[in-house]
C-alpha cells in the first residue's frame, strides 16, 4: 500500500477551514490533474450536511450486498479487514465501492459498524452504496457519504481489501487524502496537499472582493472586468 506523505495536525486543520468547493478551486490552480477528475459525482451525497469539513486518509475495499458471499461467511469476524484499516494513518476514512447493480441493496455501515469504525480511528465513511441507522451514526460523530439509504444490511460483505477503487467516478487509492463536506468529497493530491490551504485562502479573499463589489453601488461591467482579474 502506498500512503500519501503525512500532513501535520496543523496542516490538516488548515484544510478543515475551507469548504470542499474552495479546496477544489485551489487544487485546479496547481494543474496536477484534469478538472473533471478527483471528485465524486452527484450520485454520492453527504448525509450530515451541517457537519464541519471531513479530512482524512482512505482505507479501501469493495462491497457486495445483494447476494450471499461465495464462502457463506458474514461480516462478523474480519480481523484482516480491520487491520488493513489500522494500517492507514489517522484520521481514517473508510471508502467502499459497492459492486451491486444497482448499488445499495444492502447497507454495510449502520450503528454497529459505525461504532467499530470509531474504535478504529475513522472519522467518516464514503460509498456509492447505502447507509442506514443515521441518527445513531450521527451521534457517534461519523460523517457519511453514500448513494442511498437502505433499511437492511442484506448480504453486505467485504472483499478485495486495500485496492484501488472507484466511487461516484472518483478513483481512490489506499492512503489517499480526502476532503468532504455538504458539497461532496474529493481527493487531495499528496504532492500539493500542504500548499493547498494558502492558495485556498488567497482565492477565497479574491472571490469575496468580487462578491462585495457586485453588491456595491459602484458596480458596472467595465469595473467588473477589472475586478475579475484578481482571480487570475
Amino acid at each position: 500500500m502506498t500512503v500519501a506523505p503525512l500532513l501535520t495536525e496543523e496542516e490538516l486543520d488548515a484544510l478543515r477551514k475551507f469548504d470542499t468547493c474552495m479546496i477544489a478551486n485551489a487544487i485546479e490552480s496547481f494543474n496536477v490533474r484534469l478538472r473533471n477528475t478527483g471528485f465524486a459525482d452527484a450520485s454520492v451525497r453527504c448525509m450530515f450536511e451541517d457537519a464541519p469539513p471531513m479530512v482524512g486518509y482512505a482505507a479501501t475495499a469493495r462491497l457486495r450486498g445483494g447476494e450471499p458471499p461465495i464462502g457463506g461467511g458474514t461480516f462478523r469476524d474480519r480481523a484482516d479487514f480491520w487491520n488493513t484499516i489500522l494500517a492507514v494513518p489517522a484520521p481514517r476514512i473508510l471508502v467502499l465501492e459497492d459492486l451491486d447493480d444497482p448499488p445499495g441493496r444492502g447497507a454495510f455501515v449502520g450503528d454497529m459498524h459505525a461504532a467499530i469504525l470509531k474504535g478504529l480511528g475513522c472519522i467518516g465513511y464514503v460509498t456509492n452504496g447505502a447507509v442506514r441507522e443515521l441518527p445513531s451514526v450521527r451521534k457517534m460523530g461519523i460523517q457519511l457519504f453514500a448513494g442511498s439509504v437502505a433499511v437492511s444490511h442484506a448480504y453486505a460483505h467485504i472483499f478485495e481489501i486495500g485496492t484501488t477503487i472507484s466511487v461516484g467516478g472518483m478513483e481512490v487509492r489506499p492512503g489517499d487524502l480526502l476532503h468532504g463536506d455538504r458539497h461532496g468529497v474529493l481527493t487531495v493530491p499528496a504532492e500539493i496537499a500542504a500548499n493547498v490551504p494558502a492558495i485556498a485562502d488567497r482565492l477565497q479573499q479574491a472571490e469575496q472582493r468580487i462578491i462585495d463589489f457586485c453588491r456595491s453601488k459602484n458596480f458596472s461591467v467595465p469595473k467588473l472586468r477589472e475586478v475579475m482579474k484578481t482571480l487570475s
